[in-house]
């Protein structure tokens, strides 16, 4: 591949092209089903996946079919096929629902208003994952214009990945027979640790969230008659917590929901650490005189993405400040969300959480733990040594620098879901969201020099495929691989 020809024309599609229907898909609040269950009637999602459709049937792209494919109640998905002009097959993965507003955005942007400012995109849903369909069309298109050979090439772009991608596996088994077994997977939905090297994901925390409810009364009672008496709701829910995280450092302490990290992965993240330093935690936005869990970068990557956290995201009753009056509140939940270590098989962690929560009711207390869903991990497989070259080949290309690899917090559903259906299938998990992108807070931006270079960097790893020949995702898979 002429890497500067490369480079020229990615530029130019992505200002002239891409960047205008990415502004006006940003418009649309398609906001994910479990945010907004009247989706449907609401009519976002469709608004969006047309933007999306009219984008791709511009592309003058040879063997190129596109299409919007529904299913009765669920999310549309859009499916998008080139035909291959070598061995093999390719399937590529983004999603473009999104998340809701949140609150916070800084002055002069808003979630569903496109602003361009020093070189990055701001608006809900650009870089969480508007730009994989761009992206992966793109990089096929350069092969194409380099007259350079490419696999055939699937893409399917999905709208329920913010709620669980509960709509893709009845998706994936309405297409199966067009899918078939890819030898390689590219997903465009995870982190970079810098926008200045390509970042390649080895691992991904599962995700259980459920809802913790304590009933102490049947009614509000007046808080001087009734403390001391009847016990608090927010006590119980405190001590609760207390047998599944140490209030002081924040540790899991249910063994069950322990797993050793592979020495593979720490060594990754003490290279990582080595190369991002301060930036681990300087990324977030912390409050005036906050400090991070340790100053060690290495524990702060992997607290972060192999060790079991919990975090309570939501609650329900308990008033305003502006509402509070002088009541023994009579119940209080809240919504827990424990991000899991990634070979931690999820329904086990579930019952194990929930049995720990339940047992042994304070007074008597009414006490339950509602599991609203429980998603497994995934822990990268070898490399094929294929695979590795053309990974090191596109960094180096697109970005002047070798690659790294780290294990991301979050969650991919999909990415759990295809390694178990495809066992020798190759995985490369990438993306953009690095150092302030916040993709599901406020000021989320879609970094344009990183998506460009990335964009760059996937077109040599089809490159690489096609070289390498068909069906490498069994013999080859990770024989002679030099990483974990």
């Amino acid at each position: 591949m002429d890497s500067a020809a490369a480079a020229r024309r990615i530029d130019e599609v992505w200002t002239q092209s891409i960047e205008p229907s990415l502004a006006e898909y940003i418009r649309v609040p398609n906001r994910s089903p479990v945010f907004d269950p009247g989706w449907e009637a609401h009519g976002h999602m469709d608004r969006a996946a047309a933007i999306l459709l009219a984008w791709c049937r511009g592309q003058p792209l040879q063997g190129l079919s596109v299409e919007v494919v529904r299913l009765p109640g669920r999310t549309p998905l859009i499916y998008a096929a080139v035909e291959g002009t070598a061995p093999g097959h390719v399937l590529l993965y983004g999603h473009f629902d999104k998340q809701p507003e949140f609150t916070g955005w800084s002055a002069g942007l808003d979630p569903w208003v496109p602003v361009m400012r020093d070189g990055r995109l701001y608006g809900r849903g650009g870089a969480d994952d508007g730009y994989a369909l761009y992206a992966s069309l793109l990089a096929i298109r350069i092969l194409q214009e380099q007259r350079l050979p490419h696999a055939r090439c699937s893409i399917l772009i999905e709208g329920s990945e913010e709620s669980g991608s509960i709509d893709l596996p009845a998706y994936v088994a309405h297409l199966n027979d067009r899918l078939g077994t890819p030898d390689l997977v590219i997903c465009l939905d995870a982190e970079c640790g810098s926008y200045e090297q390509f970042w390649l994901t080895t691992s991904l925390r599962g995700n259980l969230v459920g809802t913790l409810d304590v009933e102490v009364l049947t009614e509000g009672v007046h808080s001087g008659m009734a403390t001391g008496i009847a016990p608090s709701a927010f006590r119980i829910l405190r001590g609760l917590l207390d047998r599944i995280e140490n209030v002081h450092t924040g540790d899991v302490t249910l063994e069950a929901l322990h797993v050793p990290t592979p020495p593979g992965r720490l060594a990754e993240a003490r290279a990582a650490a080595l190369a991002l330093g301060a930036t681990v935690a300087g990324k977030l936005p912390f409050a005036a005189g906050v400090r991070p869990l340790s100053n060690d970068p290495t524990e702060l990557l992997l607290n972060s993405t192999w060790k079991a956290t919990l975090t309570v995201t939501g609650a329900e009753g308990l008033p305003s400040l502006e509402r509070a009056g002088n009541t023994l509140l009579p119940r209080l939940a809240l919504q827990l969300s424990l991000r899991l270590p990634p070979p931690l098989e999820a329904g086990a962690a579930a019952a194990r959480v929930k049995a720990a929560l339940e047992h042994d009711p304070p007074y008597g207390a009414r006490v339950r733990f509602e599991v609203g869903s429980a998603l497994g991990g995934w822990n990268a497989p070898p490399l094929a040594p294929w695979l590795e070259r053309s990974i090191e080949a596109g960094a180096e290309a697109a970005f002047g620098r070798a690659p790294m690899a780290l294990g991301t917090g979050g969650s991919i559903p999909f990415i759990g879901m295809l390694a178990a259906r495809y066992p020798t299938t190759q995985f490369l998990v990438t993306g953009v969201l690095g150092p302030q992108s916040n993709a599901h807070g406020p000021n989320e931006f879609l970094h344009l020099g990183a998506v460009r270079r990335v964009t760059h960097a996937v077109a040599a790893v089809l490159a690489g495929h096609a070289a390498a020949g068909a069906g490498l995702s069994g013999a080859a898979a990770g024989s002679g691989s030099r990483r974990p």
